[in-house]
């Protein structure tokens, strides 16, 4: 990722380009209900729908989770990315390339452009030597791996040479950096050999297919089976995932996606059409390989061998999966018969048993159950209240408060307790006063200037037909400033949606009151333009009608002035003529 800020401008004009419901029609099945779209919220497990989408303000409104943002905000609530990830997709989507200004925030573009050229050199290299190699072809097909499944993986070979690589480079500077070479007694100058050698390679792709770095399988007698290229700034392996960019190339948005331990896993499963498997790349699972797994599927399953070894490895891959459960996201634990692995359980007995094992996967709340429960006498009342104990911690992890409700209603008939029972154990007293604290009162306004903001939001165009902002300030009503902020930012901005005056609302009190004021209405306008005029013309009024008697208090103490009793006629006039009706 190029480092440096990504310039206001361009953020701006992004979202002026991006349709909302593009982005989020294909992650949340809506239908059309009236001007806005409708569905079952992706953040809470609702059975009725409560989720809109809005066109003209391009903005959603989860009334079940209380979320609501703009295309950016979606995708970051969504698919876990943060702020830069979120831009960087929604630019992908619309084959934009994000500008970078100077500043701090990672490696540069002229920082990481050599690396990804040398990488891309190693790349065409290895590939080349594979088609010399006849040992590194006969190997892959006694691995069952045919040229139409090496070519789409881009295996390639890395020749037993210590320079084969570092002949390529006539600087090797980026190679260096890339971790395709190794300087000699740590000093370049004294010359560089290659990373890789007498191994089958396996590139690494990020999720934009570009080669990061690459995994070797050796030919020879080695007691490192397998090697990875080392951490760079391009390359972070608790952050990447092997094959998944080829997974997303077969589905862009699977049903499930595997976690298998290998690379030969993953390509021996493709090899018999099983297209949605990716790797570790030899490390435990981290959070961020969760969150790269859940911005591409719903599910998720780990492979694991069926031994002791296989389920400590599963329950640290549980451990990590805990704070990313939510609804429409689930996880399961595949275990695998004795003496097999992916690739030789496909081989031998055909993807028949892998449907029979994947069929068989545990959900995790019963692998997390079943795990703790093994560890307790749940004959006796100790034991099932060790089991709560125990359940404890693990349950505090679930940050998404429906999926613990169900994994506590699971624990129920284990522990002989009732729901409500086991609640108030699990949470203490925390739950009613975390309960008695939330959802203060909605702060007063009057209802004439609240609804000129919510019609406003709704179209904002209507700012252009006020035209005296001066003259709106004076009706001294509640909110009355933040209406006149909000007409003057419309004005200077006739292209802003909601969604672009909210971002750009720099006072956090008022964006909040804004937010609120979006929320899709039950029963639009029937006349947004003759409601607002009249709300409008009410305000002036009353403005008009405030300063009339400040004008008349001061005669009664001394002489106006010339001016004064010009605007005094003025202003008594314009009331005559406007003849608004009462105040309500």
């Amino acid at each position: 990722m190029a480092g440096g800020r990504i310039p206001e401008s361009f953020i701006s004009d992004l979202l002026a380009r991006v349709d909302i419901v593009d982005v989020i029609s294909p992650r949340v099945d809506l239908k059309r209900a009236g001007r806005e779209w409708r569905g079952l919220s992706p953040f809470s497990n609702e059975k009725t729908p409560s989720f809109f989408v809005s066109p003209a303000k391009q903005m959603y409104f989860d009334f079940s989770s209380g979320q609501n943002g703009n295309a950016i905000g979606f995708l970051m609530a969504y698919e876990r990315l943060d702020f830069v990830e979120a831009v960087e997709e929604l630019a992908r989507q619309l084959g934009l390339e994000v500008p970078r200004e100077g500043g701090r925030g990672g490696p540069s573009r002229a920082a990481t452009a050599g690396p990804l050229e040398a990488l891309e050199t190693a790349q065409r290299h290895f590939e080349g030597q594979l088609r010399r190699s006849q040992v590194a072809i006969d190997y892959l097909k006694r691995r069952g791996v045919d040229g139409a499944t090496a070519q789409a993986f881009g295996i390639g070979f890395a020749p037993d040479s210590w320079d084969s690589l570092t002949r390529q480079f006539s600087d090797p500077r980026h190679a260096l950096a890339a971790g395709l070479l190794i300087a000699r007694d740590d000093d370049p100058a004294r010359g560089c050999y290659d990373r890789f050698r007498n191994r089958l390679t396996f590139p690494i792709r990020d999720t934009r297919g570009r080669v990061i770095a690459f995994g070797g399988r050796t030919l020879g007698v080695d007691p490192a089976k397998y090697l990875n290229s080392p951490e760079t700034d391009l390359f972070h392996k608790g952050r990447q995932l092997y094959g998944l960019y080829e997974a997303r190339q077969a589905e862009s948005h699977p049903s499930e996606l595997f976690v298998v331990e290998g690379y030969m896993d993953v390509v021996g499963l493709a090899r018999h059409g099983i297209r949605t498997a990716v790797a570790t790349l030899g490390t435990a699972t981290t959070s961020d390989h969760l969150h790269l797994l859940f911005r591409s599927t719903r599910r998720v399953v780990f492979c694991f061998d069926g031994d002791a070894a296989g389920r400590r490895a599963a329950w640290k891959a549980l451990e990590q999966a805990l704070p990313t459960l939510g609804p429409g996201r689930e996880v399961r634990f595949m275990f695998l018969p004795d003496g097999h692995d992916p690739d030789s359980l496909v081989a031998e007995q055909g993807v028949e048993a892998w449907a029979r094992a994947l069929e068989a996967a545990q959900p995790l709340s019963r692998f997390l159950l079943d795990s703790v429960s093994a560890e307790c006498d749940l004959t006796s009342p100790d034991g099932r209240a060790q089991l709560v104990s125990r359940c404890k911690p693990h349950l505090d992890r679930i940050e998404d408060a429906a999926t613990r409700t169900a994994i506590v209603d699971a624990l129920v008939p284990r522990t002989r307790l009732s729901h409500a029972e086991l609640e108030s154990i699990l949470r203490g007293n925390r739950a009613a006063g975390a309960e008695a604290g939330a959802g203060g009162g909605a702060e007063r306004r009057q209802k004439p200037v609240g609804r000129a903001l919510q019609l406003l939001l709704e179209t904002p165009a209507l700012a252009a037909r006020v035209a005296d902002l001066e003259e709106l300030a004076q009706a001294a009503q509640p909110g009355v400033d933040l209406l006149v902020a909000v007409l003057d930012h419309l004005i200077e901005y006739p292209d802003t949606t909601a969604a672009g005056l909210l971002r750009d609302w720099h006072d956090p009190e008022q964006r909040a009151i804004l937010e609120k004021l979006a929320r899709p209405q039950a029963l639009p306008p029937a006349d947004p333009d003759s409601e607002f005029d009249e709300i409008i013309a009410r305000l002036r009024d009353r403005g008009r009608r405030l300063r009339v008697q400040e004008l008349l208090d001061a005669a009664g103490a001394r002489e106006l002035s010339a001016g004064e009793m010009a605007e005094l006629r003025a202003l008594t006039a314009a009331r005559a003529a406007a003849q608004p009706r009462a105040d309500e």
